[in-house]
């Protein structure tokens, strides 16, 4: 191979930087080594170079309520916007572009997106608006994304912008412990959602895709506050020890069961729904630990729970349990949920129960779908809250999983 000549078996490209190019390109590069207090005011500079104006960066506040504006020299800072029912919920709850014509021009709302995690929405007005632009756009607010997604370990101000109120010690150790909320991929997806935001305790849930195996976890500890928030902590990181270290699942449930009664003792326990998902084959297996057994979600309805043999909750030495197993099919979703949602009271004492927790979901699922992953989980969690007339005095948490059974071969669309 000879200088200028393409590298074998690619196509020859045109590497010549255009305008798109150069803007993101110093973008990236000064954002490097920037303070985090600077990282506001560096966007609003090079949005303006394309003729942006009027720059908001809005980050979802914890409660998964409102888009929040993140304060900085440069952007504008109003007032928080509603998730449902505005332009830029709109873009949050949707994953894509949403334009508003205006008298001067249009108002863009572009969804902030970390892989497929909805971190927030960037706003921005211009005169007019092309695909060009709308292309560029998109991948400036990728690359905002990543920038919001990197600082932010380095500062508490993004987290300050998201909390709308207090939030007590236990909570802030379990948002520390959560993965994203939201993860999709052609073969699956994942969305979770906890309550209340704010003073969450012994609530959790965990995830991870390792090649064609998506793992995952429900965890719900007794008790309240930090004694529970110390318990799923453990709990939690007992099975992503034990998850990575390649076990089945009947080990991850002995494991995590030994390090809960080694550092508890025999009075505490966790509750656990511990999964592992084909995603080439849609074959599902879970280990149920006291648990309320998951819904089955086929064609936008329930379709059943996954029943199974049960054991003990995690701590009290339970036998080694075993592994049930389901064929899903393309489209299916898997609705985990801990007993806060059905033991919940009303304002007369009427317990919340599986039957209007099915009812609610069969609601959602209809109204919602067209609606991504993401938006069905969130609405899933504020339909329940509703439902249960606002009330929240113990930890509900939802995770919701769909198998979509797409190509797990990303590489094939760029040839």
């Amino acid at each position: 191979m000879t200088d200028g000549e393409p590298w074998p078996g690619s196509r020859a490209v045109n590497r010549s930087e255009g305008f798109g190019e150069r803007l993101l390109g110093v973008l990236l590069d000064r954002a490097h080594e920037m303070p985090p207090q600077l990282i506001a005011p560096l966007i609003a500079e090079e949005v303006a170079r394309i003729g942006g104006r009027d720059v908001a960066v809005l980050l979802q506040d914890y409660a998964q309520e409102l888009l929040v504006p993140l304060p900085g020299r440069g952007l504008v800072v109003g007032e928080p916007e509603v998730i449902t029912g505005s332009p830029a919920g709109t873009a949050f709850l949707r994953a894509a572009a949403v334009e508003v014509p205006q008298a001067d021009g249009v108002r863009m709302y572009l969804p902030l997106l970390d892989g497929s995690d909805e971190v927030g929405v960037m706003a921005v007005s211009l005169a007019s608006v092309d695909d060009d632009d709308r292309r560029l756009l998109r991948r400036l607010a990728g690359l905002v994304a990543d920038m919001l997604v990197t600082k932010h370990a380095y500062t508490d101000r993004f987290f300050q912008a998201r909390r709308r109120e207090p939030m007590s010690v236990a909570a802030e150790m379990q948002w520390s412990l959560l993965p994203p909320l939201t993860m999709s991929v052609p073969q699956v997806a994942v969305s979770g959602a906890v309550e209340p935001a704010y003073s969450i305790a012994g609530d959790s849930f965990d995830y991870a895709l390792n090649d064609d195996t998506l793992h995952a976890a429900v965890i719900d500890a007794m008790g309240h506050g930090l004694d529970a928030a110390t318990m799923a902590t453990v709990a939690v990181g007992a099975y992503r020890h034990a998850r990575r270290a390649g076990v089945d699942l009947a080990e991850k449930y002995v494991f995590m069961d030994q390090a809960i009664a080694q550092q508890f003792g025999p009075d505490h326990f966790v509750t656990a729904q511990m999964l592992d998902l084909d995603t080439v084959t849609g074959r599902l297996q879970w280990v149920n630990a006291g648990h309320p057994a998951p819904l089955l979600i086929r064609n936008h309805e329930v379709a059943g729970t996954l029943e199974g043999p049960t054991t003990l909750p995690v701590g009290l030495g339970g036998e080694r349990p075993a592994i049930s197993e389901s064929q899903l099919q393309c489209g299916d979703r898997v609705l985990c949920y801990t007993d806060g949602l059905i033991e919940e009271r009303d304002a007369e004492g009427e317990l919340f129960g599986e039957e209007r927790l099915i009812r609610c979901v069969n609601a959602v699922e209809r109204a919602r779908a067209e609606e991504g992953i993401r938006a069905g989980a969130l609405w899933l969690s504020h339909s329940l809250k509703r439902e249960r007339g606002g009330r929240t005095s113990d930890d509900a948490t939802v995770l919701l999983i769909e198998w979509r059974g797409g190509t797990a071969d990303h590489l094939t669309s760029l040839e």
